[in-house]
């Protein structure tokens, strides 16, 4: 049985599908998406660049 990813939605959401989803997969993977829906699919990347990627955006603003 394959288990479907957690999607997290963003805190910084507006109303609607304008949204941003993360979910941890298999793998030590993160996927990024524009909805909660594995379909629509926008970004795989591993965790440790998504720390990276998060934490320049903090950094930055």
């Amino acid at each position: 049985m394959t288990t479907q990813p957690a999607w997290q939605k963003s805190s910084f959401c507006s109303e609607g599908d304008a949204c941003v989803y993360v979910a941890t997969a298999p793998g030590a993977l993160v996927k990024v998406a524009d909805r909660a829906d594995p379909a629509h699919l926008v970004l795989a990347t591993t965790q440790a660049a998504w720390a990276d990627f998060l934490r320049a955006v903090k950094e930055t603003g």
